[in-house]
């Protein structure tokens, strides 16, 4: 029995440890050691006999019948270590944490009975408590520390984290003080001044404004102190400056206390006045973002931004992200932790929200990582009038953050050093491990959803417990004085001096005539103008010379030799070497490539990112080169010159909402870069429908925000189905009004290659939408050339150049692909009587253009509006709209269809063929003629 005898020499705490150790990551155990301690773990009899354990004997058995007793005392240490494990597992599940309700009950619960003990081993010393870090103990003292730690007023989960290092700190963090604060009486007192203000601030709203919204942060005050902390604590370990997104409920506390935006602002937003500004429509108050340089206690300045959101709660998480990247990239490139995000959620919204899930997954991405969030809760436990048990399957709103294996904490919102104590563990966590972290607040709300509704309509018994509740504040003030800290007039003097600042800027505010909005992220801004539509339509200088074109073209036609690339990816740079300096016939990808190659030798960055961009969905674009060997990455465009801007491109996760939100935010935050979100086809850009509307076509109406994001979005009919023909342009075109965005369905690279270029050589930024094509990308005859680059600029229309003015009869305007439909079609019918005009600018459309080759046309006695799509859809509404003329236009198009293209490619083919017949022969109209009810086909 030798090879046994360990087992009663060995020191307990050595098995202790080292059961502990294969608990929390079983793979960092020795082999031998795994299968005993799975043995015993799992105490199934077959599993236990195969490795030679009777655990009913308390014996080990070798193959050859010889036996050696398990010390009791290590069986027992075993069950110790299987409760501290219990603890930091499950603990979090019978916490004190909710301040208003009753949680649920779990089982199997942290009785001791549960773990093989009882009540007689209460006294003995276990050498299991130096896993805990207090030495070998009482199992009654590793009980009360380890209830302290993991069931008092935080809830901690953790342990599904597989990184040993970052469980390891976790729980050398926990074990400090138990888990509890251990502040001065001065930090005691300023946290109850922040608390205060938060308190104070609301009441005040409460009696000043009677039953107007504010979404008031009552019931979770303590999220003032929370990120107070973080700022504070933030700008000592080196942060520089802090993005913050976050929905309604309490943002107008958080503007004043945390911010500093000017109570008089917020005043006068309530007063309902107009705004200084004439171009701008603005919006509710609680949805407007501030930029201010704060200064800390300890006089560090730190750049504040908390970015406007709209009423689509989790929307503005997918900006943040996006802004901090590009503050990252541009100012912090080599350390990212120097910009801090912060996301407030609320908790139904979070739980039920996809974009929640989408920010998540982005975490880790190369192209979307932001070096860690800290994510809070704003818990309420109900969102609008639904409880939680119908908002949610999960047993948190956070379990979100379990994707990312982040360490959630569940923090009591009535105890506000638990919550400063659970902040500052968040920004340590995030600062060491630039990893998410989420924090719980559970709290309530003391009112409706807002402040003129009636919660106990639907929550009777939850409000009757509120209404009897004291706020945080007045529960830390009384501990505070138990403790001595404060004496009874210390919060009456806070309150009061408090409340006297705000009468004093309620009466600064009533001597302003109007509202000032001020502008987001000025700083990022300087030098850019706000545009009116006319300004948009100026020409913009965008051809580049000659030499600077072959330098770009030299370097991105010519593969490292030093390396291999598949034959395929040799032949096409080689093929890109050819139009360019030989042929003189550039393709949609050159046109494309050379604008960026333009631009980043001008100093601009360029960033692009979507599904699958890197080669291009129908692998066109090749921005990214792959060594065959390694999949070493090669881009081309990075090796322009010295002085260049950075080129970046990413495919991203299959997100469309999530994704687009990052790129607007990026776009935001950084106006120099040309930034790109290119969809795998047009139409999948309504998975960010809300994102388009609420931010891409209205922000600058609303909030003051400039934007200059780019939208690739496939279009074109190539009977490929529904979903792979249309962008439903229809959609962005009716979004358009005044000044607030560009859109364009251009038809050659050179028109492609200044339009982008015009999107960064302006003095302002608005967003531009592109329907890009398909069959166009390799079309013979979608080519420009290096002149047309060169000498050229950005034509919002293109006349036909090969049409004899006298000739004309027919006067068709298009757009896009379908112009080299109708050419063949005129080619082959031998129609020198029609003129195909083009029309790549739809918004701003370029009226004056087109009425002048109306008027140029003016024999043409048949205006022809000619597109692919069916009526409803396409340009042909736009057109009505915002051209005088238009009423005199013959319209050819598909009928009026629910679905954008049939599934068939049969049909699909023959519905395009007879728009086409119409285009060129009136007398072959498909949309007139009345059809039978009993027939009602396409082909009547």
């Amino acid at each position: 029995m030798d090879r046994y005898s360990f087992l009663n020499a060995a020191h307990t705490a050595f098995f202790s440890d080292l059961y502990d150790r294969y608990l929390t990551h079983p793979d960092s155990v020795e082999p031998s050691w795994r299968a005993f301690f799975q043995g015993f773990d799992f105490g199934m009899e077959s599993a236990l006999e195969e490795i030679g354990i009777d655990a009913e004997a308390g014996v080990v058995r070798t193959a050859g019948g010889d036996e050696a007793a398990m010390p009791l005392s290590l069986k027992k240490e075993f069950q110790v270590v299987r409760l501290i494990d219990g603890y930091r597992s499950r603990g979090h599940l019978f916490t004190q944490t909710n301040p208003v309700r009753e949680r649920r009950t779990y089982t199997p619960s942290l009785e001791i009975e549960n773990f093989g003990l009882e009540e007689s081993d209460l006294e003995k010393v276990f050498s299991a408590g130096d896993i805990i870090g207090i030495g070998p103990s009482t199992l009654r003292e590793i009980i009360d520390h380890l209830t302290r730690i993991y069931c008092d007023a935080i809830g901690v989960e953790y342990m599904y984290i597989r990184s040993p290092e970052r469980v390891e700190w976790i729980q050398q963090w926990l074990n400090v003080n138990d888990n509890h604060p251990n502040f001065s009486p001065e930090r005691k007192k300023y946290i109850l001044r922040k608390l205060n203000e938060a308190v104070s601030f609301e009441g005040f709203l409460h009696t000043k404004y009677v039953g107007q919204k504010r979404f008031s942060l009552e019931g979770n005050e303590s999220l003032i102190p929370a990120v107070d902390a973080i700022v504070e604590r933030a700008a000592e370990l080196g942060v520089q400056q802090f993005v913050m997104g976050m929905a309604h409920r309490g943002r107008l506390n958080v503007l004043t206390n945390i911010f500093g935006k000017p109570a008089t602002d917020i005043f006068s937003e309530f007063e309902g006045k107009d705004y200084e500004q004439e171009i701008f429509d603005g919006d509710v108050k609680y949805h407007l973002g501030w930029t201010s340089m704060r200064k800390t206690n300890s006089g560090d300045s730190i750049n504040m931004n908390i970015a406007p959101n709209p009423s689509h709660l989790e929307t503005v998480g997918a900006v943040v992200e996006g802004i901090t990247r590009a503050k990252q990239d541009r100012h912090f490139p080599e350390d990212f932790s120097k910009v801090l995000p912060i996301v407030v959620h609320g908790d139904a919204a979070i739980a039920g929200q996809g974009i929640a899930y989408e920010v998540v997954q982005m975490a880790g991405l190369d192209g979307y990582g932001t070096a860690g969030t800290i994510h809070i809760v704003v818990n309420n436990q109900i969102g609008f009038t639904t409880n939680y048990l119908d908002g949610r399957t999960s047993t948190y709103c956070t379990d979100v953050g379990k994707v990312t294996l982040s360490p959630v904490l569940h923090i009591n919102a009535d105890d506000a050093e638990a919550v400063v104590h659970a902040a500052l563990f968040a920004l340590e966590y995030r600062m060491k491990f630039r990893r998410d972290v989420f924090l719980d607040l559970l709290g309530y709300r003391k009112y409706g959803h807002n402040e003129g509704d009636e919660p106990r309509f639907t929550q009777p018994k939850l409000y009757k417990a509120i209404a009897k509740h004291q706020n945080p504040r007045d529960i830390y003030a009384e501990r505070l004085m138990s403790e001595g800290v404060i004496d009874a007039d210390f919060v009456k003097k806070l309150e009061e001096d408090y409340k006297a600042k705000l009468e004093e800027e309620l009466r600064d505010s009533k001597k302003e005539d109007k509202t000032r909005i001020t502008a987001f992220m000025a700083d990022e801004w300087d030098g850019f103008e706000n545009v009116r539509e006319w300004e948009m339509m100026e020409p913009v200088e965008t051809g580049v010379p000659k030499d600077k074109l072959e330098a770009v073209a030299r370097v991105i036609t010519q593969l490292p030799e030093d390396k291999k690339f598949l034959r395929k990816v040799d032949k096409l740079v080689k093929e890109r070497h050819k139009m360019f300096f030989e042929t003189n016939r550039l393709d949609w990808a050159m046109g494309e490539l050379l604008a960026y190659g333009t631009l980043l030798q001008e100093g601009f960055d360029v960033r692009i990112s979507g599904q699958d961009v890197e080669r291009g969905t129908f692998s066109h674009r090749h921005a990214v080169m792959k060594v065959e060997e390694s999949e070493e990455e090669v881009l081309l465009l990075n090796h322009i010159s010295e002085e260049q801007g950075d080129f970046q491109i990413y495919n991203s996760l299959l997100s469309e909402y999530g994704v687009v939100g990052f790129e607007y935010g990026y776009a935001m935050a950084s106006p120099n870069t040309l930034t790109i979100w290119e969809a795998q086809f047009g139409d999948f850009s309504n998975g960010a429908q809300i994102m388009i509307d609420q931010y891409l076509s209205a922000a600058e109406d609303k909030w003051k925000l400039q934007n200059g994001l780019v939208l690739f979005l496939p279009h074109g009919y190539e009977g490929q189905g529904a979903e792979h023909s249309s962008a439903r342009m229809e959609r962005y075109l009716q979004l358009c009004a005044r000044d607030n965005m560009y859109v364009a369905d251009v038809s050659t690279p050179a028109n492609l290659f200044h339009l982008l270029r015009r999107q960064m050589l302006v003095n302002f930024r608005k967003p531009l939408v592109v329907f890009t094509p398909k069959s166009l990308l390799r079309h013979a005859k979608c080519v420009s050339t290096v002149e047309e680059l060169a000498e050229g600029r950005f034509q919002e229309v293109i006349d036909d150049a090969g049409a004899s003015v006298k000739k004309v009869k027919s006067l068709v305007f298009c757009t896009g692909k379908f112009y080299y439909d109708l050419l063949a079609a005129r080619e082959e019918l031998g129609r020198e009587d029609v003129a195909l005009v083009r029309l790549e600018q739809l918004f701003p459309l370029p009226v004056v253009q087109m009425e002048e080759l109306i008027e140029k046309y003016s024999h043409a006695e048949d205006l022809v509006w000619a597109q692919e799509e069916p009526r409803n859809m396409g340009a042909w509404s736009h057109l009505m709209m915002h051209f005088p003329d238009a009423s005199r236009f013959r319209v050819a198009s598909r009928r009026f269809y629910a679905s954008p293209a049939a599934g068939s490619p049969a049909r699909s083919k023959m519905r395009h063929q007879q728009v086409i017949d119409y285009v060129f022969d009136p007398k072959k109209d498909n949309m007139s003629r009345p059809v039978p009810a009993d027939v009602a086909t396409d082909e009547e």
